[in-house]
């Protein structure tokens, strides 16, 4: 099985100072194009990194990904508005309807109680089976 010639591995990366970079930037550069390699800048006598060389594929991909990032965030942050938007008009509408209904039934439960006689036991059951939906 053949490996490939660019194969990409993650080597740790070189770190230089900045008086070597500035004498072989050319050549860092050239190897950050065509190997993915990341160089990291030092500073003379001191090897805390302050700067990094690295191949434009990978400084466009986190100003990418960033930039997905915000664009993401903003439009989650738009459709968590438009459900909750939703949610509001549709527990208004449910409990319009609701109204509605309950204001129906106690119509016809009090023309119940005015056309049958009192005490009847058919009332009586209907009223215990539907006495969840009765308005007190």
């Amino acid at each position: 099985m053949a490996v490939p010639a660019l194969a990409h591995e993650t080597d740790p990366p070189r770190a230089l100072p900045l008086r070597e970079v500035r004498t072989r930037l050319t050549q860092l550069v050239a190897l950050a194009e065509l190997t993915d390699t990341v160089t990291v800048v030092t500073r003379d006598g001191d090897p805390r990194p302050v700067a990094a060389i690295v191949p434009a594929s990978a400084a466009r991909s986190a100003a990418q990904a960033r930039a997905d990032a915000e664009r993401l965030a903003a439009v989650t942050a738009g459709w968590a508005r438009r459900l909750e938007d939703l949610h509001r008009q549709t527990g208004r509408r449910h409990a319009a309807e609701l109204r509605a209904v309950t204001d129906a039934l106690a119509e016809v439960w009090a023309e119940l109680d005015r056309r049958s006689p009192a005490g009847d036991p058919v009332v009586a059951r209907l009223r215990a089976a539907h006495a969840d939906l009765l308005r007190d």
